[in-house]
């Protein structure tokens, strides 16, 4: 069975994150991933694993049972929007118990380095522009492509 918990870690907020302070997912009819994630970690620091709440809202909205969610590979939480999107970084203890760090507070900046912890970042919410040049972006306007 495949695990997304990872021991002693600390995720910070995604280097194309849009917010400089953490915000609260929107409410909707359904409730969304997000708001079921910050649901579970905002009331409850350090007492769910990575994989309890992925599973709760990922797995288990959709009728699957746990076994079978995680028989394949699944993401971990730096696919999560909290970390891409609203601005919230996920510590994990030595328990792989987790809490969300808001990026503007004191608490983040320790995590994010403390070298005794294994430091990763969130992905992006979009690919990096390229910016690689090549000959033609030197040629005159004038000269067919």
């Amino acid at each position: 069975m495949a695990t997304t918990n990872i021991p002693n870690c600390f995720i910070s907020v995604a280097p194309d994150c849009p917010v400089l302070v953490a915000e609260t997912p929107p409410s909707r009819a359904r409730r969304s991933i997000p708001e079921i994630e910050f649901e579970m970690l905002s009331s409850h620091p350090y007492s769910y694993t990575s994989d309890d709440v992925l599973y709760a809202a990922n797995g288990q909205r959709r009728g699957l049972s746990r076994e079978a969610f995680f028989s394949r590979k699944q993401p971990d939480f730096r696919l999560s929007p909290l970390t891409k999107r609203y601005g919230w970084g996920v510590h994990s203890d030595a328990e792989c118990k987790i809490a969300l760090i808001a990026v503007e507070s004191i608490e983040y900046q320790v995590l994010a380095s403390d070298l005794s912890l294994r430091q990763l970042r969130a992905n992006r919410s979009s690919r990096k522009a390229n910016t690689r040049t090549t000959s033609k972006d030197f040629l005159p306007s004038t000269v067919k492509r």
